[in-house]
């Protein structure tokens, strides 16, 4: 049985939400054949308060996040 935990920094609609357990259910079913029913996932929103990447904490950052290099891990968690 497949478990999925997500974490994204801030916070996403309840659609958004629904969008990414169907998205990534059914990527598990097309590339690994798993039974839909047998998937679990799980989105855990980590305030931007409790964050930080390069020795700042998101929510004291000013603007969009850099999209530089050492950066990289920051945004594909959002």
């Amino acid at each position: 049985m497949p478990f999925v935990s997500i974490r994204i920094s801030g916070s996403a609609t309840k659609d958004q939400k629904s969008a990414i357990v169907a998205d990534v259910t059914q990527s598990l079913v097309e590339r690994l054949g798993k039974n839909p029913a047998a998937v679990q996932i799980v989105i855990e929103e980590v305030s931007l308060e409790n964050y930080g990447a390069g020795g700042i904490l998101l929510a004291d950052r000013d603007g969009p996040a850099p999209k530089s290099q050492e950066d990289a891990h920051a945004e594909s968690s959002q």
